[in-house]
């Protein structure tokens, strides 16, 4: 080991990681450890023991580097596990329910029909043979709620709730990517009940036929596998997905059992916009604001633009306060001034649904899209 003692060690701690207690590699890395002196070696015939005066635990620290340690401890509470892949799965168990969601009573009228009212009734359940599986894609403009109102359908139903996105479980290995989506998926039934969110569909489910890549093409086949639970009985898993653009998901995921229910999550109305802008205005020194005006002054943006709209009204009022050396309260004046300056987001995605209701409607896909459209035009 003479003039390799970092290469030694590097070599020695990889061989303790697997056999902790061997007593001849311990000798060693001690040797290693200490520039090479130690004591004469024994006979071979009987080993030395292990120094009781080494403290393997400072060893073990000065290696992180070198070597991973061989057992961790989550720092995130009993419900934060590390997957067999070595990635982080969080099991929420949310406390909002649907009451926290401003306005929407069309989406969570379709919620009631398609989970709760089910779930509820189990002697009516098994009288008209109603079943709880399949599951919900929510789609609409980005910005929206999708996610909020996905962890609100969990703490409706008491249940814990679980997100996945591809960058979950992309990898750069051959086979893991495919082997990270059933791990989470495996998870997600041992915490059952269990809304499980897959957020950006498009992204982790995108339409085979425009897919050059073979990974993602596999990928999206062992989504669909996990589903239709296969291998597994999926009670108690409730699937619900979002998407901005629910055009470019793979048809195979929205057939019965899987995705097979569709709800649009459109711009919040004005009872929604008024509730948003109460949230993010409390908190902060605000005089003489009217909400209702406000809700109506900002038709078309999406909650998190309206988060943007009191950010940037607080920014106008503090500058002002700054520049004036007095300090004052965020006006009314200041959140007008903030809207003049923002557009909404939602408006490119508006224009892109509307081209796909006039061109590929023809199943009837987008129906509600459509109706939501003409309303919108009415107005």
């Amino acid at each position: 080991m003479a003039g390799r003692g970092a290469e030694a060690v590097g070599h020695l701690a990889a061989v303790l990681t697997d056999h902790p207690d061997d007593a001849e590699t311990q000798r060693l890395m001690t040797k290693a450890l200490s520039g090479g002196s130690t004591k004469p070696e024994q006979s071979s015939s009987t080993p030395s023991p292990p120094s009781a005066s080494i403290d393997w635990s400072q060893y073990e620290n000065e290696l992180e580097a070198v070597v991973p340690p061989r057992f961790v401890r989550s720092s995130g509470g009993p419900d934060a596990v590390e997957s067999e892949a070595g990635r982080p799965t969080d099991v929420e168990q949310p406390t909002s329910t649907l009451n926290d969601v401003g306005g929407l009573k069309e989406v969570k009228k379709r919620l009631e029909i398609a989970f709760f009212v089910p779930m509820r009734n189990d002697k009516l359940r098994a009288l008209f043979s109603k079943s709880l599986r399949g599951g919900l894609l929510l789609y609409g403009p980005p910005g929206c709620g999708k996610t909020f109102l996905a962890r609100a359908v969990a703490g409706e139903m008491g249940a814990r709730f679980m997100s996945l996105s591809i960058t979950d479980v992309l990898s750069v290995w051959l086979g893991e990517a495919e082997w990270n989506l059933h791990t989470f998926f495996e998870r997600a039934r041992t915490a059952a009940p269990c809304v499980v969110f897959i957020d950006e569909l498009d992204a982790l489910g995108h339409r085979r036929s425009q897919l050059t890549s073979s990974s993602l093409r596999t990928l999206g086949n062992q989504l669909l596998t996990e589903l239709d639970g296969v291998d597994q009985k999926n009670d108690g898993l409730f699937v619900l997905a979002a998407t901005n653009a629910p055009w470019d998901v793979d048809a195979a995921l929205r057939r019965p059992g899987r995705l097979d229910r569709t709800v649009l999550v459109p711009p919040p109305d004005a009872d929604a916009r008024e509730a948003i802008l109460a949230v993010h205005l409390r908190g902060r020194p605000i005089a003489n604001v009217d909400l209702r005006a406000l809700a109506a002054a900002t038709s078309q943006f999406s909650g998190a633009d309206l988060a943007h709209v009191c950010e940037t009204a607080a920014g106008i009022a503090m500058h002002e306060s700054i520049t004036t050396g007095t300090v004052r309260m965020i006006e009314q004046r200041d959140l007008h001034a903030a809207i003049a300056e923002i557009q909404p987001s939602t408006l490119s995605w508006m224009q892109a649904a509307r081209n796909v209701v006039m061109f590929g409607n023809g199943d009837g896909t987008y129906n509600d899209l459509a109706a939501y459209l003409r309303k919108r035009k009415g107005r």
